[in-house]
Formats: structure tokens, C-alpha cells, sequence
């Protein structure tokens, strides 16, 4: 089973207060979003994809927007789900904010963070 230590990889910068450790199969995708300079006074740009994903709220507190949806307060341990296509943002509410995300399919925009690519494939799995 492949494991992966978090002290292992650095993280990627994406933007001023913005960094993200990526992990893969396949199929599916798993990065870790690290948020500093919070609280914030307007949310993220909206955005979309085609991926379906999953987050965990692992540390600190966000408002979570989606289209079509009530804004929702989140804090540690709460989950939210984002349908394919869906546009969708969130704003810091605290300093500091850890997300959890799960992607499927595989984001291949976020491909070049990883700094090993092959890392949990199965040998003899097609890239």
C-alpha cells in the first residue's frame, strides 16, 4: 500500500497565501489546501470544473459558496460536496484554513504539483 509522509514533500506555493500538497491514483485525487492571511473581506473567484468533489474543513472556518445553494458557515470537521460544473468559492472566516479535497477524475491541471507523478500507482498501471 503506498503511503505517503506529509514531511516528505513540500508543498506548492499556488498565490500569496495559498499552498497545496497533492496525492494521486489513478482515479482519484486527494490535496491538501493550506489558506494564511484570513480573515478575508471578499471570497475567492468563483470557479468550476468537471470534477466531482468532496472537502473536509480540517482546520479553521470558512463561508462556503455554491450556486444554487444557502451560503454555509463551516468550521472543523464539516464536509461539503461540489457537483461537476457547479460554480463555487469560499471565503476565509479565520486566520488561518486547512482544506481537505478529493477530486474525481484526477485534476490534471493540478498534475504539475506533484512532485513525484508516478507515486502510488500500481506497477504495471498505464500513466
Amino acid at each position: 500500500m503506498p503511503v505517503k509522509k506529509h514531511q516528505d514533500f513540500p508543498p506548492v506555493r499556488v498565490k500569496d497565501g495559498m499552498s497545496r500538497t497533492v496525492m494521486h491514483t489513478d482515479h482519484l485525487m486527494t490535496v491538501v489546501v493550506d489558506f494564511t492571511g484570513g480573515p478575508w473581506e471578499e471570497p475567492d473567484p468563483w470557479h468550476a470544473h468537471p470534477h466531482e468533489q468532496v472537502s473536509y474543513v480540517a482546520e479553521g472556518e470558512i463561508l462556503f459558496l455554491c450556486e444554487g445553494e444557502p451560503d454555509a458557515h463551516l468550521g472543523p470537521g464539516d464536509l461539503f460536496a461540489v457537483a461537476p460544473g457547479r460554480k463555487h468559492t469560499i471565503r476565509l472566516l479565520t486566520g488561518k484554513v486547512r482544506l481537505i479535497d478529493s477530486f474525481y477524475p484526477v485534476r490534471e491541471d493540478f498534475l504539475g504539483a506533484v512532485p513525484n507523478p508516478d507515486f502510488g500507482k500500481q506497477e504495471g498501471a498505464k500513466a
